[in-house]
């Protein structure tokens, strides 16, 4: 072999090395984290404790589900006479929610009854709660992973 066909040889496997280097990296770097799932939470200017649960089962790709949405204050006192503005959408595809859900029912003790809400496929969704009570305005947002 000349070393012409060395020098090609060489090169190759210089850069099979490196081929194999970045793969080894690439597949024992750490993943990404992923959303933040939590389903309670503190509001964003602390004004409220916030927290979500599916009114029935686990919702699912298509379905129309309800949620029940808790508020209280920081002293966990329970908040009447709340009313909400709800968005939200998939921010890895940039659109928001299919549906307008609307809180359509005080339960009592601080929990809202949300209908309408559907997810139209499976992903990273956010539910963005605005509240405006006596306390004052403010909001939560929220991850869910179908």
């Amino acid at each position: 072999m000349g070393s012409t066909g060395r020098m090609v040889v060489g090169a190759f496997g210089l850069v099979a090395l490196a081929v194999g280097f970045l793969a080894v990296v690439f597949l024992t770097a750490p993943a990404a984290p992923g959303p933040d799932l939590a389903r309670a939470k503190t509001s964003v200017k602390g004004l409220y404790s916030v927290a979500i649960a599916p009114e029935t089962s686990e919702p699912r790709q298509g379905d129309l589900h309800s949620w029940i949405v808790t508020v209280t204050t920081r002293q966990g006192t329970p908040v009447d006479n709340a009313s909400f503005t709800i968005g939200g959408g998939m921010p890895e595809h940039a659109h928001g929610l299919p549906t307008s859900p609307e809180a359509t029912a005080y339960l009592g003790d601080g929990r809202y009854r949300i209908e309408g809400m559907k997810f139209s496929m499976t992903g990273w969704w956010q539910l963005k709660f605005g509240i405006t009570a006596p306390v004052g305005v403010d909001e939560a947002t929220f991850n869910l992973v179908l």
